[in-house]
């Protein structure tokens, strides 16, 4: 009965609303990566492997398409995180200044308010790359934002389940590709923009009115829910803590030992996010339809996987089956190391359609435990900073995520070939595997020093000034 309640408190009501916020974040970030498929005019394939397209196609049989090559289509695709990074950072100081509901809510809101621009604006191509440059510039916030709401609202034995919520991008994603292959079916692509753009728009409603950025302010809690969740991070959590020590955060060894992770194992989810549409439709010869399918079903599944394996991670941890540490290397190994692992046997798979499938699959699903991995590490290793942790691992990780589309264009541009792909996964999924073995190598969840930065000193004065009050004795 208790986990039952526990979907009626305030915690359980901000899981789903993050849940559904990291969903919409996603959806608004891949819908191009289905329907460009559409629009563009399909390559045509010559007996050496070599694929060219032809404009005056696209004036006789493709009058709603584009004669985009490869590498404008990557630059269209790659645009979006041109700028994420930039936002990373400044997203954690704006959460702690001005909270996370109006940060996190407004890096949803302005994108999809953008989105609704992209199907008049398509027809010049850069100016479809300055419009995906400006969302992913406003959607940079979202993620070092809401670390600073899980710091103030989550108990540390319930951080991993509650970070799962982030996942929510996974079912964005799986929402993403087959909702975008049944609109482009049914109506054309331009539609895809405008119904994500408006599903984005009905969240923010439901944010505005039933979030907020801590306990003490919610109208409806109760005090039990309160006062629970106040005395479980009453000894991390410190709401007077405002001076940012930025030179422990730059010179920390377990800070830049996630974000070597997180680069490794993002390469890999990004290549699997952005490429596997095309991959399937040019070198398996899948329909949108059926592309749209394989490339969200996966999504769902990591979803569902990072929940429960979330949980699991709580359990060990509560009932001190392992320490945080080991508890956190065992989900970096299943999340990003097993990733590696599924993706490089993709690369294999150009001719056997079911295994690819299979593989990609599974490579996406076991991802999902990265909610109990280094994601969750940040927060353990200072809640009070956790924002801004976040931001700056993001900062860096984003800052490279336009890598993967470039080497992907540079290796398939003219040559859609099995040889070409199987490169680009090997390349993605080793990247994956090299961060694993950082990580379990140095890795620790253990809080540092510098979380107390600037509390101690507050201590210190005030005893001084107690001391300096005292009567002199003689």
């Amino acid at each position: 009965m208790a986990e039952r309640r526990e979907l009626f408190t305030c915690r359980g009501v901000l899981w789903y609303l993050v849940f559904c916020g990291f969903a919409i974040n996603y959806m608004l970030r891949l819908n191009l990566h289905l329907t460009i498929v559409s629009m563009v005019i399909p390559p045509e394939t010559s007996a050496n492997g070599m694929t060219t397209i032809s404009p005056n196609i696209s004036i006789l049989e493709y009058k709603d398409r584009f004669a985009w090559n490869e590498n404008e289509q990557n630059l269209a695709l790659g645009s979006y995180f041109w700028l994420h990074w930039t936002t990373q950072i400044p997203g954690g100081f704006l959460a702690r200044h001005y909270g996370t509901k109006i940060v996190f809510g407004m890096g949803n809101l302005l994108p999809a308010i953008i989105g609704f621009i992209i199907p008049i604006a398509t027809y010049q191509l850069y100016v479809l790359v300055v419009l995906r440059i400006l969302q992913g510039f406003f959607a940079g916030v979202v993620w070092p934002s809401m670390h600073n709401m899980t710091a103030k609202w989550i108990p540390p034995n319930e951080r991993s389940r509650f970070v799962s919520s982030y996942l929510g991008g996974s079912v964005g994603a799986a929402i993403t590709y087959p909702l975008c292959a049944i609109i482009i079916k049914g109506l054309n692509w331009g539609a895809t923009f405008h119904i994500t753009s408006l599903i984005g728009v009905i969240w923010y409603c439901f944010w505005f009115f039933f979030a907020f950025d801590t306990p003490q302010q919610h109208p409806r809690i109760s005090d039990e829910e309160k006062k629970y969740i106040l005395d479980s991070i009453a000894d991390s959590v410190d709401e007077e803590v405002k001076k940012v020590p930025w030179k422990s955060i730059l010179t920390s060894i377990p800070v830049w030992v996630v974000i070597i992770s997180q680069t490794g194992g993002g390469w890999a989810l990004f290549t699997l996010l952005t490429h596997v549409p095309t991959y399937f439709s040019v070198i398996h010869g899948w329909n949108i339809t059926m592309t749209g399918i394989i490339s969200g079903a996966p999504h769902l599944l990591r979803m569902l996987f990072s929940y429960y394996y979330s949980v699991f991670s709580d359990w060990l941890i509560t009932n001190k089956k392992m320490s945080v540490t080991n508890t956190r290397k065992l989900a970096v190994f299943v999340s990003l190391g097993m990733q590696g692992i599924f993706v490089c046997l993709l690369s294999f798979c150009g001719y056997y359609p079911v295994l690819a499938a299979i593989f990609m699959t599974s490579g996406v699903t076991v991802n999902g435990a990265l909610s109990a991995g280094t994601l969750a590490t940040l927060v353990d290793l200072s809640p009070n900073f956790a924002s801004i942790n976040l931001g700056f691992s993001g900062m860096i990780v984003l800052s490279l995520a336009f890598v993967p589309p470039i080497v992907t264009g540079f290796l398939t541009v003219n040559k859609q070939t099995v040889l070409q792909w199987q490169k680009v996964f090997l390349i993605s999924g080793g990247a994956s595997v090299l961060g694993t073995i950082v990580f379990l190598i140095f890795g620790t969840a253990e809080e540092q020093p510098w979380n107390k930065y600037g509390k101690s000193t507050k201590k210190n004065d005030h005893e001084m000034q107690k001391l300096i009050a005292m009567p002199i004795i003689k």
